[in-house]
């Protein structure tokens, strides 16, 4: 890590937790937050090139603390936090949490961070969200270029927000994902939104001809592909077999790759996902 003025925020943090602070680092150096009455950190699941196997990026995911990185997804608080205001604060804690955990053994230049947006914050930020995470950043003097906000597939009823969310991000110099249920939704919404990558489902992978026009448009854009929830080895070569077709360079994450960590994956090859 190289990243001088977060190394002086971690170095100020207590090393436990207080009633006057609502981070702390626990006895690994891992930041911890506090939400009411749970322990917040971090895990990291990597995303990884389908071909070679190279680490592009992580997704931060907020977990319970507990030993060996088993503490339960924490996603279901925003579902039942009681307000807006609620889910904003807890939204905003843990992307600060993701940020230290991640730059703190990051090296320069090296893959990006990926951090969700849940989809009750499209009706619950207000204009200055993006602006807010933004200063966190700049306070930190950490490179928002590495960093993606990963946007909620969203109802048709919900479209405006979206759009809403993503121009207040993309104004605040974010790069975006897009989460999406489908091909053909990815190529609905492709030109408006104008993301850096979108997230699909591996189970599309089925949808051969939508996918390959997929391919072929995002390609032409300059827009990522990730696959998520790769679980078996046939969904894996199935879609290394259409990028080889297309040729195009997607992007993976799955268990059957890796298992999310508090700790970084090596960015290398791995067992199953390489080539």
């Amino acid at each position: 890590m190289s990243y001088s003025v977060l190394q002086d925020y971690l170095a100020r943090l207590s090393g436990a937790a207080s009633s006057t602070s609502s981070i702390w680092l626990d006895h690994a150096g891992r930041a911890q937050g506090r939400f009411f009455n749970c322990t917040l950190s971090s895990a990291f699941h990597p995303i990884r090139a389908l071909q070679g196997g190279a680490v592009q990026a992580y997704e931060g995911l907020a977990r319970s603390a507990a030993a060996q990185d088993q503490g339960l997804s924490l996603w279901r608080l925003l579902d039942h936090a009681a307000s807006d205001d609620e889910s904003v604060e807890l939204d905003r804690l843990c992307r600060l949490l993701h940020a230290l955990n991640f730059f703190r053994q990051a090296a320069d230049g090296g893959p990006d961070l990926y951090l969700n947006v849940h989809d009750r914050l499209l009706s619950a930020v207000s204009s200055n969200h993006g602006h807010a995470f933004r200063r966190i950043l700049d306070a930190l003097e950490l490179p928002l270029a590495r960093v993606v906000l990963q946007l909620p597939a969203a109802t048709p009823q919900q479209g405006w927000l979206l759009n809403y969310v993503a121009d207040n991000y993309r104004r605040n110099g974010f790069r975006l994902a897009n989460n999406v249920t489908a091909p053909a939704e990815a190529l609905q919404i492709l030109e408006r939104l104008q993301p850096a990558a979108f997230k699909l489902d591996a189970s599309v992978a089925a949808e051969q001809d939508e996918l390959l026009t997929l391919f072929a448009r995002c390609h032409a854009a300059g827009v990522g592909l990730v696959f998520k929830r790769i679980e078996t080895a046939a969904t894996l070569e199935r879609l290394r077999a259409l990028a080889a077709d297309a040729g195009v360079a997607l992007l993976g994450q799955g268990y059957l790759l890796d298992q999310p960590s508090a700790q970084l994956a090596p960015l290398t090859v791995v067992g199953a996902v390489a080539a």
